[in-house]
């Protein structure tokens, strides 16, 4: 009676110390966009998916952290935006939001933490805009291909969808 009573004991204290671990640690608020080319090369977007705090919501003319993060960019090729070559590799993306355009900065800031520096620019890129029928609550960033060595990121934020082309060289 008493190895069942030591058991169960155990037991329950198992239980707890697993519900409190998973409480600790909070799930990653990271999401990931992808887009594949023709020859199986690919581009990957992540982004913070948190819900955006009022100081980190989009102003108009104002380089744009969404949820505080840039957005990374990951190229297993080399890529044209804007007539300018990204060669293959890893890139910090941020958007300046405007109510007739938004525009798509490529930096090779890549270091922690994030911040933004315009020395740091690679390319700027304007985005066509459109409007959006379901507006999401927060911010989501997906890719379209669009061609054999075209992918189209797309990022929605409340009724605004912005577009632009990534080109395979």
């Amino acid at each position: 009676m008493r190895v069942l009573a030591v058991c169960i004991i155990l037991i329950g204290q198992s239980v707890l110390a697993l519900a409190a671990a998973q409480q600790a640690d909070p799930p990653d608020p990271t999401v990931t966009a992808t887009c594949d080319f023709q020859d199986g090369k690919e581009i990957t977007a992540e982004y913070n998916g948190s819900v955006m705090s009022e100081r980190d919501q989009p102003r108009n003319g104002k380089v744009w952290l969404p949820a505080g993060s840039p957005i990374t960019l990951f190229t297993q090729v080399a890529l044209v935006l804007n007539h300018v070559e990204l060669p293959v590799g890893a890139y910090s993306m941020y958007v300046i939001p405007n109510k007739k355009e938004w525009t798509l900065i490529v930096s090779r800031n890549v270091t922690t933490p994030k911040t933004y520096d315009e020395r740091q620019d690679l390319v700027r890129a304007p985005m066509e805009m459109g409007g959006v029928n379901s507006p999401p609550k927060q911010l989501e960033l997906s890719f379209a291909h669009v061609g054999p060595k075209q992918c189209s990121i797309r990022i929605y934020y409340e009724t605004t969808g912005a577009f632009v082309d990534f080109n395979e060289k």
